[in-house]
């Protein structure tokens, strides 16, 4: 028998089709000993009832006597394997270096590969790249001028990214012109110096000369000049990133030995514009540079993996508090104050004491009235003192200041900042703040609010830290081993989510600006207190409203590498080649210009007399022997040189 026709006589029952009234007309279709199912049909139903009842039963029968089941649901895919790598793009100069991180999400194996061009490694035409993802430019461009910076997961080969990077010409350094000084009329320079490409140009008081390349050493040039004055020289290299050097001055003097007339006045400084006084008005201006990290708006930018771990560590409850105000709190003005001087205001001596191998030397502009954290009762809290220069642009930020009755102050670590430019302190290096951080850079200021808006990140303290910095941070100051302790230099988001719109105008002027450029972490001290400076307009009240706003708020932004003692990136201090001074015995009061020659220099400092300096010369005018210091730092230390003016 069948496996249909056997499943058929164990599951049929009676069925009976009959018309109504007429029992003669039953037809029986199964029979079973036990039951019978009888359907009344009339006569001309009869055969489609049996025959329905037929296919109904074989379909039961032959579909089997199990119950369907559907098929288990496959197991979930493993999470992707991502890697971002950060910068996506890069402009370096030839001989320099980029450094180059690599975030892997999803990953059990962090690390990759680097390659320069598909080439491990990188070599010495398309310049190489550590294990850590430091990249070094070849010392000639290559042709063509771009690379590709690759990286590549070693969990899973087929997951990479790459950088490109355009590759730039030096920026030319120029040590000496001869002749210094000549008659009007046609004239020959010899210019010394290193760094010369080929096709770089002369100028001499801003007119582009012919010019030979004779080395990357030397240049000659050629011109005329029938009027007598002080010419500035320089030396720009071609594109790709055309750059010029420092500018030299020569004479030029008439027949008759006239002597020239005074050099015209320095251009106007960039912070020119910024009001001078005690807590002096921006008026729009923006201390460093748009793409430094202090003014970079991160709104968009990815959370940290571990940003909930992190929140939670400090606390989700912990309130934002404004610390600085309007007033007096306790004795004390409620903020850390800054002030503002212009060229009247003379450098004075600074006397280091705890932290002097950290630190920047002086002379320093800062008045006897500037105003310390905590005036007019600082007692031993941090008294840091702030100063803007708005005829040089530069800042000077003093940590545990105290003003001395001859003028000059004493403080345990000291700052300079170049408002115009890029600045990093040495890595491992303090500044008047723990992270190593400019203090001016993320105040909260009243003139800011007044005008609308914030275009920076804003500082903040925590009670805890470990011992780690990310960018632009540089120290640590470490007060807890927990993984989930923040590292200086941690930057927080104030979520977008988050609804602003109860908020006085003036307190979402700050909200915004957390959502868009974050609050940046700078010192041990109590949670989520914001730092900003004193002003009478605050209002203390309305401050107060932050107070709402909690640590559980915010997310930790994607912070990439995050530096501690055992992946310090390594690099060379500064190369002084020279530092001369164009007489080296002279009478007291006679100016003598001193020169150097510096690679891979973020900026220079020359003591004493002078202070914090661009360019590669500068006027002395010692009126007895004097020994002069040249400082020149980087991210990576500081080498200095001296030379000694006798006077007679």
């Amino acid at each position: 028998m069948s496996r249909c026709a056997i499943d058929l006589n164990l599951y049929l029952r009676p069925v009976v089709c009959s018309a109504p009234g007429r029992d003669d007309e039953v037809k029986t279709f199964a029979r079973d000993p036990y039951a019978q199912l009888e359907i009344p049909l009339s006569r001309r139903a009869s055969a489609s009832c049996a025959f329905a009842l037929i296919l109904l039963l074989l379909e039961v029968g032959c579909a089997g006597t199990s119950p369907k089941q559907n098929p288990p649901s496959p197991p979930p895919p493993p999470p992707q394997l991502l890697i971002t790598l950060s910068p996506t793009s890069a402009n370096v100069r030839a001989g320099a270096s980029q450094a180059f991180t690599a975030q892997l999400t999803n990953a059990t194996n962090q690390n990759v590969t680097w390659t320069v061009n598909g080439i491990s490694g990188g070599n010495a035409t398309i310049g190489t790249i550590s294990a850590r993802g430091a990249y070094v430019a070849p010392a000639m461009l290559p042709n063509p001028n771009t690379v590709s910076v690759g990286v590549t997961s070693i969990q899973n080969s087929s997951v990479s990214a790459s950088s490109a990077v355009t590759l730039w010409n030096v920026t030319p350094n120029l040590t000496s012109v001869t002749p210094t000084s000549f008659n009007t009329g046609s004239f020959t320079l010899t210019l010394n110096g290193t760094q010369f490409v080929s096709g770089a140009q002369v100028t001499f008081g801003g007119a582009v000369l012919p010019t030979t390349y004779v080395s990357s050493t030397k240049l000659t040039a050629t011109g005329s000049e029938a009027t007598a004055g002080m010419y500035a020289v320089t030396v720009t290299n071609p594109s790709p990133g055309s750059s010029t050097s420092g500018s030299i001055s020569v004479s030029v003097t008439t027949p008759s030995g006239g002597n020239p007339p005074p050099p015209p006045p320095p251009p106007a400084s960039a912070c020119s514009g910024i009001s001078t006084g005690q807590g002096g008005a921006l008026n729009g201006f923006l201390p460093f540079p748009a793409d430094n990290l202090w003014n970079l708006n991160i709104a968009n930018a990815p959370v940290d993996p571990n940003s909930a771990a992190i929140i939670n560590f400090i606390g989700g409850t912990a309130a934002m508090h404004p610390d600085f105000g309007s007033g007096e709190y306790a004795g004390s003005i409620i903020g850390i104050p800054y002030i503002v001087v212009n060229s009247t205001q003379a450098p004075v001596t600074i006397n280091l004491t705890d932290y002097a191998d950290e630190s920047d030397p002086g002379p320093m502009p800062v008045p006897a009235n500037a105003l310390v954290e905590g005036d007019p009762n600082p007692g031993d809290g941090d008294r840091h003192t702030l100063v803007v220069d708005n005829s040089s642009c530069w800042l000077y930020e003093l940590y545990n200041a105290v003003p001395q009755s001859d003028g000059s102050w004493t403080a345990a670590s000291t700052a300079v900042w170049d408002l115009q430019a890029d600045g990093q302190r040495p890595l491992t290096w303090t500044s008047a703040d723990a992270a190593g951080l400019s203090i001016f850079a993320g105040l909260a200021r009243y003139d800011e609010v007044a005008a609308g808006e914030i275009k920076h990140a804003l500082r903040f303290t925590l009670q805890d830290s470990r011992a780690a910095f990310v960018p632009p941070a540089s120290h640590w100051a470490a007060n807890s081993s927990n993984a989930n302790a923040a590292p200086m230099g941690m930057r927080m988001r104030l979520k977008a989510s988050f609804d602003i719109s109860g908020y006085s105008a003036a307190n979402q002027v700050l909200l915004v600006a957390m959502q868009q450029y974050g609050i940046i972490m700078a010192d041990n001290g109590s949670n989520m207190y914001i730092s900003g400076a004193p002003d009478d307009r605050w209002d203390n009240d309305d401050l107060h409203n932050l107070g709402q706003v909690t640590a559980a708020d915010f997310d930790v932004v994607q912070m990439g590498t995050v530096y501690t003692q055992s992946n310090l990136p390594t690099g060379n201090a500064p190369a002084i080649a020279s530092f001369t001074s164009s007489s080296s015995t002279v009478s007291a009061g006679t100016p003598v210009t001193l020169n150097w020659n510096v690679t891979g220099a973020s900026y220079f400092i020359v003591t004493p007399q002078i202070g914090a300096i661009r360019g590669t010369s500068v006027v002395v005018n010692p009126t007895q022997t004097t020994t002069y210091t040249l400082d020149a730092t980087n991210e990576f230390g500081r080498t200095t040189q001296t030379v000694t003016i006798t006077v007679q």
